[in-house]
């Protein structure tokens, strides 16, 4: 037996043995193999899915998060988000992805196409990414661990609808306003 063959073998093996513990962990966040997500002691994860196709995690009424969100017109150009929480805490970006009562991010949705990930309640939408016409911002509430949190099978949001006109493609139409919670509002 050559010295080569000698060193391969265990050496292998033992590489197979370092890994292998790095290897359970990556797949223990809930977010390998498909987008699984893991069991947790807060709420229940529910089968239906938002409009991304997260699943809802339930949650009682009584301490539920809930976000309000109001969209100003900035006079520079672009549209201003200054979310308000209740019973929620954004997390720093990279934390754990875990679900922890009241904790997580929030998802800006312009029509439904998703704008931005937010860790803080304010969020400036540039004047090129709402074109003419009304359309509907949406901020959702989410765990750290991707699940949506919700309230009666419905996500934690809050929309309000804003306008652009022709005149002000670059410029937003100050009749935006505060939208009111929901699903938990």
């Amino acid at each position: 037996m050559s010295w080569t063959k000698w060193k391969r073998g265990p050496l292998a093996a033992l590489a197979v043995c370092v890994l292998l513990p790095f290897g359970a962990a990556a797949c223990a966040d809930g977010e390998a193999h498909g987008g699984t997500v893991s069991s947790s002691p807060v709420g229940k994860v529910l089968d239906e899915t938002d409009t991304t196709g997260r699943n809802l995690r339930e949650v009682p009424t009584k301490n539920a998060p809930r976000v309000g969100m109001e969209v100003t017109p900035d006079p520079a150009g672009g549209w201003d988000v200054r979310l308000t929480f209740r019973h929620f805490r954004c997390s720093a970006p990279g934390a754990r992805p875990a679900a922890v009562p009241g904790r997580g991010f929030a998802r800006l949705f312009v029509d439904g196409r998703g704008i931005a990930r937010l860790h803080g309640p304010a969020y400036h939408v540039a004047a090129g990414v709402v074109p003419r016409g009304t359309h509907g911002v949406t901020a959702r509430l989410y765990a750290d661990d991707g699940t949506v949190w919700a309230v009666h099978g419905k996500p934690v949001e809050s929309t309000a609808d804003i306008t652009v006109s022709d005149a002000e493609a670059d410029a937003p139409d100050p009749s935006a306003g505060a939208a009111s919670p929901a699903g938990g509002g």
